[in-house]
């Protein structure tokens, strides 16, 4: 008996060490864990540029009049996106002339309110349409204003969509129920679908024109705080879109600017038809932006457009046509002009006349506000256009295939007439002239 009593207590005592052995090889066994599921590729995301020696600064107000250096604060702003093999983006060189491309993805931070741009929640399937176009084979459509995020949809050919909004940059179209964004350039053929209430395509009515009283800022946003897209002399006429409480809203390149009304006088009402009251009333007015500072090349370009407008400020009688390239050419040193950038076969070169395609794009949004104006020749600087204008909005001129060439078929006389003051502005004006 006591022999099995010493065997049962050996057998347990060596059951006892066998598990404390064990334990802990038991204890340092990897805990499983679950495998990990896959993840979807990230969207990108619009590319947000660090700060850089060309960083924008703030522009004080008046600055000492005109005394304002904007060499380094173009350099900053127009640029060109070009992406990267790791797929991020980089800020290219800068080159001054009509061909540099309006950034949309570096425009500076607002400091204060804007005008609040329609997007893709605004509309629905029942959403009445403006028009009708067709997209360009391969056209992407977005979700947001960018193409650097996964397409919506994208066509294979040449494909029919409704037109629901159209801002500077983009249009926001209908296709298959899908409600997306394309950019201007691939859209063609757009006809409004209520041609009697709705303004032909491209049509943007300036309702106001003055003249500014002091040193005007051209701000990014509705405040007295924010950069300055352009900085205008006193006795500089434009005109203006709308006011948007205290703040005149301009078209600046291919967004928007804000001019304070305490910057300006004069105001006056463009006719909302094309039948004015009297003299002193333009029937329609539009004025676009270009770059200035003190190079050579840039005092060039202004001295141009300001011979092409002289040149072009002309009275038109009924039946009347005017050829751009016949009225402001020969494009010639002998013919007044100076060299400044130009387009040649798709490259920028330093030849005379260089600035005179903004002279003739930015009177072709104006005639595009008289529906007796009949257009009838017109082209675009290539698919985007020139950079100055909501895309495709410009008409080249230089040649036989680039040229405008225009006709008045109202039963009474139209003056044209230009405004530049040298400081960044050019402003057309149409007036109804009023035979004694």
């Amino acid at each position: 008996m006591m022999f099995f009593k010493r065997m049962l207590a050996l057998t347990l005592m060596l059951m006892l060490l066998l598990a404390m052995a064990a334990e802990p090889a038991l204890a340092a066994k990897p805990t499983p864990t679950p495998t990990p599921r896959p993840t979807a590729t990230p969207v990108p995301t619009i590319p947000v540029f660090p700060p850089s020696d060309a960083a924008p600064t703030p522009l004080p107000n008046k600055a000492n009049g005109m005394e304002m250096n904007l060499d380094e604060w173009y350099k900053w702003y127009y640029t060109e996106v070009e992406p990267l093999p790791n797929g991020n983006y980089k800020r290219p060189t800068y080159v001054v002339e009509d061909r540099v491309q309006f950034n949309e993805y570096a425009l500076p931070e607002p400091m204060g309110e804007q005008y609040a741009l329609k997007t893709v929640e605004d509309f629905d399937k029942k959403s009445p349409a403006l028009y009708t176009c067709y997209l360009k084979e391969g056209t992407s459509a977005y979700n947001v204003r960018s193409i650097y995020v996964d397409r919506l949809f994208k066509v294979g050919g040449k494909t029919k969509v409704d037109v629901l909004y159209l801002d500077p940059l983009w249009a926001i179209v209908r296709f298959r129920g899908q409600i997306g964004y394309v950019k201007r350039h691939r859209i063609v053929d757009v006809k409004p679908v209520d041609p009697v209430n709705t303004p032909p395509y491209g049509v943007q009515k300036h309702q106001y024109v003055a003249v500014t009283a002091d040193t005007a800022e051209v701000r990014v946003s509705k405040s007295h705080e924010d950069y300055c897209w352009a900085i205008l002399k006193p006795g500089t006429t434009l005109s203006i879109w709308q006011f948007d409480g205290e703040w005149a809203v301009v078209n600046y390149w291919r967004t928007y600017g804000y001019i304070h009304i305490s910057d300006l006088t004069d105001i006056r009402t463009v006719s909302p038809t094309d039948q004015a009251l009297n003299d002193d009333t333009p029937i329609a007015a539009y004025t676009s932006y270009y770059k200035y500072n003190s190079t050579e090349i840039i005092q060039n370009r202004m001295h141009n457009i300001d011979v092409g407008i002289q040149r072009m400020s002309v009275v038109l009688k009924p039946g009347q046509e005017l050829d751009a390239n016949d009225t402001m050419g020969p494009y010639s040193l002998a013919n007044g002009y100076l060299e400044a950038g130009a387009l040649a076969e798709g490259t920028t070169i330093q030849s005379p006349g260089g600035g005179t395609c903004q002279v003739s794009s930015t009177l072709y949004n104006v005639l595009l506000q008289l529906p007796k104006i009949t257009i009838l020749h017109r082209r675009a600087h290539g698919d985007n256009g020139a950079p100055y204008l909501p895309m495709g909005q410009d008409a080249a001129v230089g040649n036989s295939e680039l040229n405008l060439i225009f006709r008045n078929d109202y039963d009474f006389p139209i003056r044209l007439e230009g405004h530049t003051n040298y400081d960044g502005a050019l402003c057309w004006l149409i007036y109804r002239v009023f035979e004694e």
